[in-house]
C-alpha cells in the first residue's frame, strides 16, 4: 500500500482510508469489526469517522459510529497503535437538537466538549486527525456551488476555532487537525490565521471528488499545492453511482435506494447520463467504470488519501484492486471529452 505524508501533521497514511458512515446504520458493530480487521491485514492504516456519523444522521444512532470503532480497540492495544484515526466535530446543522443539545457552533467550548466526547466513544486518549466536518460560515457546499451572499449569517471567529485545535495540540489529545467541505478561501484564511498564531497548520482537506464533481482540480487545487494541504478524497464513487451498479439495476441496494430523499443530488437526469458515458470510456480502454474512477483519482499530485466506504469486505476487496491502473495518455485525453459533455452533474 503506497503511503502519502501528510506535511502539516508530520505522519504518513495509507492511499487508501477506510470510511466508516455506514456502520450503525446499514452494518452491525461485528461487520464494522471485520473491514476494520480487513484494512489492517491489507496495509491501510487509515481510518476515517465522525461524531455525527452514522449516515443519514439520527439521534438514536449518532456516535455509534465511533463506538464501534472503540469496541474494536479494545480488543487489542496492538489495533489502535498500527491505526491513524481520524474523526470530526459537527458544524452547525437544522435538526441536530440530539448533539451537544443542539449547540453546534464551533466555539473553542464545543469543539474541546465534542472531542472529548469522540475520545471516551473511541475509547483512546489521542486523535491522530481532528477536522471541522463543515465550515459554520456561509459556503457553497453539498450539492451547491455558487455563493449567496444573501445567506450571510453569524459565526465564530475563525481564529477560536484554530485557538481551540492547538490547545488541543498541546493537552495532547489531537496530533494535528483539518478541515472539511471547506473553500479555497478558508483553507488559506486557516493557514494564515495559523501561521500568525505561532500554531500547526490545517494538515488535510476532506472534500468531494469523484468524476462527477471535479471542482477541486480548480483554485482548490493550487491551494493544496501551496499550502501542502493534501486532499482526503471522500465519495470518490459518488455514493456508489460510479461502481456501475445503478446501470444494471436502478433499485440495486444501497443508500441511495434505502433512504428516501438522501442524495437527491446523485439522482439527477445528468448524472445517469455522465455515467453512462464514463462507463463507455471506461471499456473503450479495458477498464471497468470502479477501475477509472479510482484510478484517476489515484493519479492525482495533491491525493492524501482515497476515503473508500462499503457495507462490506467482499466490496472493500473490489474497490482495493480498482484504483491501481495506469492511466495512459490515450485514456486521459478520452476521459478529459467525455467530461467536457456534462461539467459537474453532482456539484
Amino acid at each position: 500500500m503506497q503511503m502519502q505524508r501528510l506535511p502539516h501533521a508530520g505522519f504518513d497514511v495509507s492511499l487508501i482510508c477506510l470510511g466508516t458512515m455506514t456502520w450503525g446504520e446499514q452494518n452491525t458493530e461485528a461487520e464494522a469489526h471485520a473491514q476494520l480487521d480487513w484494512a489492517l491485514d491489507n496495509d491501510i492504516n487509515f481510518i476515517d469517522t465522525a461524531e455525527m456519523y452514522p449516515v443519514p444522521p439520527r439521534g438514536p444512532t449518532q456516535g455509534r459510529t465511533e463506538q464501534y470503532i472503540g469496541t474494536w480497540y479494545a480488543k487489542s492495544s496492538s489495533k489502535r497503535a498500527k491505526t491513524v484515526l481520524a474523526t470530526k466535530v459537527a458544524g452547525p446543522a437544522r435538526e441536530r437538537d440530539w448533539i451537544r443539545n443542539g449547540d453546534t457552533s464551533l466555539t473553542k467550548k464545543n469543539i474541546k466538549w465534542a472531542c472529548e466526547d469522540s475520545l471516551k466513544r473511541l475509547q483512546t486518549e489521542v486523535i491522530d486527525l481532528y477536522q471541522i466536518h463543515w465550515p459554520e460560515r456561509n459556503v457553497a457546499a453539498f450539492g451547491t456551488w455558487q455563493f449567496d451572499v444573501t445567506r450571510e449569517r453569524p459565526s465564530t471567529p475563525m481564529e477560536e476555532q484554530v485557538e481551540a485545535m492547538a490547545e488541543l495540540i498541546k493537552e495532547g489529545k489531537i496530533r494535528a487537525w483539518g478541515v472539511s467541505n471547506e473553500t479555497s478561501w478558508g483553507v488559506q484564511k486557516f493557514c494564515h490565521i495559523a501561521e500568525r498564531m505561532g500554531v500547526a497548520k490545517p494538515a488535510s482537506i476532506q472534500n468531494p471528488y469523484h468524476l462527477l464533481n471535479r471542482l477541486f482540480e480548480a483554485d482548490l487545487a493550487e491551494t493544496s499545492y501551496r499550502e501542502q494541504v493534501p486532499l482526503l478524497a471522500y465519495s470518490p464513487l459518488a455514493m456508489g453511482v460510479l461502481s456501475g451498479k445503478y446501470l444494471k439495476d436502478p433499485k440495486a441496494s444501497g443508500r441511495l435506494t434505502v433512504f428516501e430523499n438522501f442524495g437527491d443530488r446523485y439522482k439527477r437526469p445528468i448524472v445517469v447520463d455522465a455515467v453512462r458515458a464514463y462507463d463507455a470510456c471506461a471499456k473503450r480502454h479495458g477498464l471497468t467504470l470502479m477501475e477509472l474512477s479510482l484510478s484517476y483519482l489515484a493519479s492525482k499530485p495533491f491525493m492524501g488519501a482515497i476515503i473508500i466506504g462499503a457495507t462490506s469486505v467482499a466490496q472493500c476487496e473490489e474497490q482495493i484492486k480498482a484504483y491501481q491502473k495506469p492511466m495512459s495518455k490515450e485514456l486521459l485525453k478520452d476521459l478529459e471529452a467525455t467530461a467536457l459533455c456534462f461539467s459537474h452533474p453532482c456539484a
